[in-house]
């Protein structure tokens, strides 16, 4: 008996329901925390909208919304099936590091929003120490973050992970 024969598709589905709800709580929404899920669950790591819906039991629209919202994240991407007008949307091969790669620009502006706001709130408040200890942890965690990204390929390259 295969993997795939073996699969309890009812304990797949509490796992992807599960999953999803951790997302939510970390602050992604419904849908693509589901849809994100079933993907990470799914054997292939890509499915169409139509086995999305179906397995999700959602609506090709909600489908649609959540795939837009994890591709604009850079967790998934579409793909054209060959001779087809029907896509698939396949999870990123390294899904943790490209979202944390492209999230870079993100704090890097949280970073520079944060010190311009601190001049802004009075250059000797305490308004502007937060905002500028904040800055400088976002400066901080993008160092580290590189290093680290550098230390887990590294590990990988050599059979652990």
């Amino acid at each position: 008996m295969n993997d795939q024969q073996s699969r309890d598709e009812e304990a797949v589905a509490a796992f992807v329901e599960r999953f999803a709800a951790d997302l939510i709580e970390a602050g992604m929404s419904r849908m693509p925390a589901r849809i994100f899920a079933c993907l990470m669950a799914s054997e292939e790591g890509a499915l169409s909208s139509a086995e999305l819906a179906r397995r999700l039991r959602i609506s090709p629209a909600a489908v649609s919304g959540g795939v837009r919202y994890l591709a604009n994240v850079h967790m998934v991407s579409r793909e054209r099936e060959p001779g087809s007008r029907r896509e698939s949307y396949r999870l990123h091969h390294d899904i943790w590091y490209t979202a944390l790669v492209k999230r870079d620009s993100v704090v890097q502006r949280w970073a520079a929003t944060m010190r311009a706001g601190a001049g802004v709130v009075g250059t000797d408040s305490r308004a502007a120490e937060r905002l500028n200890e904040s800055a400088a942890f976002m400066d901080y965690l993008m160092k580290e973050l590189d290093a680290l990204l550098d230390r887990w390929h590294a590990q990988r390259a050599t059979g652990g992970a």
